[in-house]
Parts: C-alpha cells; structure tokens; sequence
C-alpha cells in the first residue's frame, strides 16, 4: 500500500515482495523493480539485498530497488557527495544518510521535511520541492537527490537543474532510468535530467 499505514519490518514485508513479484511476471516483465526509497534503504544494503534475492527468487530475469537505482545513477553520474531533500521524519530520512556513509556517499546537506506520511507526500504540491531546492544553504556537494517515489517533482527536474547548475535524480527518476537501462534502452536522452543522458 502507498497510502495509509504502510511501514512494517523488512522481515514481514518479504513475502508480500515476492508474491507481488509473481504475480506481476505473469505479465512477462523483463525487469522487476522493488519501488519504496524509505523501505528498501531503512535496513542498508542487508537489507537492499534481501529485497533483491526475494524478487530473484520469484523468478524475475532483471531486478532493482530504488536503492540499487540510487546508487547506479550516482555512479553514473560520478556523484561522491550529495545533498539530501526528503518528505520523511527525522528518524526516516536518518535511516537514509546511513544507507549512505555505509555506502561511501558523502552527505552534505540533509533535511527531512516531515510531511506527515504517504498521504500527506502525495498531495505536497511540486512548488514545494522547487522551493526546497532553490532554498539549499550552500552547493558544495556534486547531486541533489529529492528522495520519495510519492512525490510529485519529476516535471521540474530540467528547470532546478539548470538553476542549481548540478544533477538531480528523484526516485521516480532513477528507477525509470534503472529499468531502462537494464532492458538496453535506447533514445531515453529526451527524458528529464541529465541521468538520462548517460544511457
């Protein structure tokens, strides 16, 4: 569910993975992606790898979570430090920024904004996020990630950009240029952000 009360233990969350996974590669689906950033950085890359062994064991040919579309954009972009805008708690947007140092990212800038959970992220209009941005203290770090795949702000990725003059990846963003990317895509440069040039 991506409304509502949603969060539970990685552990109790596995088998629901694989059941959705199942059923969706009845569709015969080349790639599967496991789409929740809080979720799939909330138990670092233990538990980013239990996602992905769980949807391989449901047989999908091609998989990915946000996180792993994360980090790929971010090597794709040759990004070591990024600053960090998330709807979450506190706590949550925490368990983000440790995702990141186990996994060598600098963190410059941090800020959850809590707003107040799925619900809540889904109807925070896109104005907000541009605000965030053109708010940022400073630009010392080489990405802006604009994490939540319930956030309305991939439209405007080209225009923040330009006035950031730096790369922004959101997770709706990365996980379509993941999928993309693992299926061979060709012609994605037309797509917003300069991820998608890198394809």
């Amino acid at each position: 569910r991506m409304t509502g009360p949603n969060r539970k233990p990685l552990n109790e969350l596995l088998p629901d993975v694989e059941r959705a996974c199942a059923e969706l590669l009845d569709a015969k689906c080349e790639v599967i992606a496991f789409h929740c950033t809080a979720n799939s950085m909330a138990e670092g890359s233990e538990g980013e790898a239990s996602l992905l062994e769980a949807l391989r064991r449901s047989g999908a040919p091609k998989v990915a979570t946000t996180s792993t579309a994360v980090m790929n954009a971010l090597e794709a972009l040759d990004a070591k430090s990024i600053a960090l805008i998330t709807p979450y708690s506190q706590k949550a947007t925490e368990e983000e920024t440790h995702f990141f140092d186990e996994a060598g990212v600098a963190i410059a800038y941090a800020k959850g904004c809590d707003r107040g959970g799925s619900d809540a992220y889904c109807a925070t209009p896109p104005a907000f996020w541009s605000a965030e941005v053109a708010g940022l203290p400073h630009k010392k770090f080489d990405a802006l990630f604009l994490s939540c795949a319930n956030i309305a702000c991939i439209g405007l990725v080209d225009d923040m950009e330009k006035s950031l003059d730096r790369p922004i990846i959101t997770s709706n963003q990365v996980v379509i240029w993941e999928t993309l990317r693992l299926l061979g895509w060709q012609g994605a440069q037309k797509l917003p952000g300069r991820i998608f040039k890198t394809i």
